[in-house]
């Protein structure tokens, strides 16, 4: 028996589409177009949400928000090195410092909100 299926794109397109799709909390409750790290979350929601553990305190060598004297080390390399070492991890801290859906510009911003002052 001869067994015969349209091959074109869309025929092939339609058989291999996935059965399901992962939807997480938070994103269900703003809607199928937006997420929270879409809507670019402030640096203090940043810091609040995923930095305030180490850094508030100085956790295995965190750099305290506000602190000049742990920060200007660091800051003497460069932004972008400081950047780089958020997202990559560094040390004790994680890659993202556990902020996995953090954007690299809110990133950022939350390391501006912990070195506002200096």
């Amino acid at each position: 028996m001869a067994f015969s299926q349209d091959m074109s794109r869309e025929a092939i397109a339609e058989r291999i589409q996935p059965v399901a799709k992962v939807r997480i909390a938070s994103d269900a409750a703003a809607g199928p177009a937006s997420s929270q790290a879409s809507a670019g979350r402030s640096g203090e929601q940043i810091y609040n949400q995923a930095c305030v553990a180490c850094h508030a305190t100085g956790v295995l060598g965190a750099p305290k928000k506000g602190s000049a004297e742990d920060w200007e080390p660091r800051l003497a390399q460069g932004m972008d090195i400081v950047l780089e070492h958020s997202i990559n991890g560094l040390n004790a801290m994680p890659p993202r410092g556990t902020c996995m859906n953090c954007s690299d510009e809110e990133l950022l911003s939350a390391i501006e909100f912990m070195i506002e002052g200096i």
